[in-house]
C-alpha cells in the first residue's frame, strides 16, 4: 500500500459565494440583462405584423434589423428604470445567497 497524504488546503472549508459591493453589482448587472431579455421577448409580437413597404419604409433591411432595434429598445427601457423586474430578481438572488450561507 502507498502512503497517501492530503494537502491541508483541501481540508479547509470552501468559501461561500462572494458578498459585498462587487458581488451585488454583478447581481444587478445580471438581473438587468435578464429584464432586458424578457422585455425584448415581450416587444417582439408588437412588431410582427408591421409592413415595411411604402414611401418611407425600410424595405427588407428594416425587417432584417428589427430584432436589433427591439433589443436596443429593451436595453434602453431597463436603463431608464425598467419595469421593476431587475429589483425583484436582485432581491431574490440576495435571499438565495443568504440562505446558502
Amino acid at each position: 500500500m502507498s502512503d497517501l497524504t492530503v494537502s491541508p488546503a483541501l481540508l479547509q472549508p470552501t468559501p461561500s459565494a462572494p458578498t459585498g459591493p462587487v458581488a451585488t453589482a454583478r447581481m444587478r448587472e445580471t438581473a438587468e440583462a435578464f429584464e432586458a431579455s424578457f422585455l425584448s421577448q415581450m416587444l417582439k409580437p408588437m412588431f410582427e405584423g408591421l409592413k415595411t413597404d411604402g414611401m418611407f419604409g425600410g424595405g427588407e433591411a428594416e425587417g432584417t434589423w428589427r430584432g436589433f432595434m427591439i433589443d436596443a429598445m429593451a436595453k434602453q427601457t431597463v436603463k431608464a428604470g425598467g419595469i421593476g423586474m431587475a429589483d425583484q430578481v436582485v432581491a431574490q438572488m440576495l435571499k438565495m445567497q443568504e440562505m446558502s450561507q
